[in-house]
Parts: C-alpha cells; sequence; structure tokens
C-alpha cells in the first residue's frame, strides 16, 4: 500500500488506531506504520495510537488528543486553570484526570500527564467545541479547582493557597460558587472539604 493511499483514508479522523487500521486493511502491514512515523509522514502519539502532522497547524489538535490517547480522561488541573486564567503560569505539560493510573506520554504534539481520580469524581466537565465540529472534555473552572485540591493535598493552609497565586477577580466574580458547593459536597472528603474551607477563607466566596 502506497502512503497517499492511506492518508487519503485516514486523515479525515485526525488520530487514528492499529486496530482501525487492520479493520480496513487486514493484511496491512505494520512495518509500514514505523516507516512513515520515522519519514515524518506520521505522529506517534503512543503505542497504538498515530496521527498526521498537518494538525500540529492546530493548536486545538494538541488538547483533542489528550482526550482521545487515553480515556475515559478530561483536561483539568495546571491546563484547564490556565486556560481559565486563573493561574498566571503558561504550564508546559497537558494535565487531565482519569480513573486509570496515573501516567505520562511524550510525542510531538506535547507533554501529556494523567492523574488518577476515583470513578465517583469522573464529573464536572463540559464538551467544549473546536474547528471542525470535534468536542474537547474540559473540566468547568469549579471541578479544576476541586481536582487541584483533592490531587494536591500539600496546598493545604491559607498561606499554601495564597501561593497559588489565583486570579482575584475571577474568584470573586466569575467562579460558580454554588457548582463549587454543589461539586465539593458530591464528593465528600472531609481532608478536601478542609481545604476547600481555607480556599473560601483566601478569596472570601
Amino acid at each position: 500500500m502506497n502512503f497517499i493511499e492511506f492518508r487519503n483514508r485516514f486523515l479525515s479522523l485526525a488520530s487514528f488506531t492499529t486496530n482501525q487500521v487492520y479493520a480496513s486493511y487486514p493484511r496491512f502491514n505494520r512495518n509500514n506504520l514505523g516507516r512513515w512515523v520515522r519519514q515524518g509522514y506520521l505522529v506517534r502519539l503512543r503505542q497504538g495510537y498515530y496521527a498526521f502532522p498537518e494538525y500540529q497547524e492546530s493548536p486545538e489538535y494538541a488538547l483533542y488528543f489528550a482526550n482521545i490517547i487515553y480515556k475515559p480522561s478530561y483536561i483539568s488541573l495546571h491546563t484547564a486553570l490556565s486556560f481559565y486564567g486563573i493561574i498566571p503560569e503558561t504550564v508546559p505539560q497537558i494535565t487531565s484526570v482519569t480513573t486509570l493510573k496515573t501516567i505520562k506520554f511524550s510525542n510531538d504534539f506535547g507533554e501529556y500527564s494523567y492523574k488518577s481520580i476515583k470513578p465517583d469524581m469522573m464529573f464536572g466537565y463540559d464538551l467544549r467545541e473546536m474547528d471542525g465540529g470535534r468536542r474537547i472534555m474540559f473540566a468547568t473552572p469549579e471541578k479544576a479547582l476541586i481536582d487541584l485540591l483533592y490531587l494536591y493535598p500539600f496546598y493545604n493552609t491559607e498561606r499554601d493557597l495564597e501561593e497559588l497565586r489565583l486570579d482575584e477577580s475571577f474568584m470573586e466574580e466569575d467562579l460558580n460558587a454554588e457548582r463549587f458547593t454543589e461539586f465539593s459536597h458530591r464528593i465528600g472528603s472531609k481532608a478536601l472539604s478542609n481545604r476547600i474551607d481555607a480556599l473560601r477563607k483566601v478569596h472570601n466566596f
């Protein structure tokens, strides 16, 4: 099989798996994938997952692939907080949460970090529309903060939380305090509740 035929078949998918390849071409020679990666025709996202380098032209696809290569997961933590302007830092990794084990991946689209949460915490995300009609699972601001406090217990005192440098105007005007309370009660963790109480004192909400 030549690459042009292969590209015409899979390009519209943005990313694809080896299982999808074999479903279309049962006698496909898997060595082609490694050769096309070395030639720069394909990008290996992780074992068994590939994409076309053309999609690097759109930054949204780096986020989209975070959902694809490790399921179930949604973008949260520092990436989501930076996206909403809640923290000032630019985040080098794309951070997500998952019900699977904690893991990291690296590919030409970026560095991907996944933190493990309990299945009953897999809520509080929206499906954000992107170009081409695709959607990205993205934590709401409230859930991104809760995920951070849950997974990083060293943010434990008012002083620790002040050092996060959360954007004051966002915390005062844009954070949905009712939703934040609902989410925290739904989780029902005493340690998390203590950290949330400290956050409320720092930001008066």
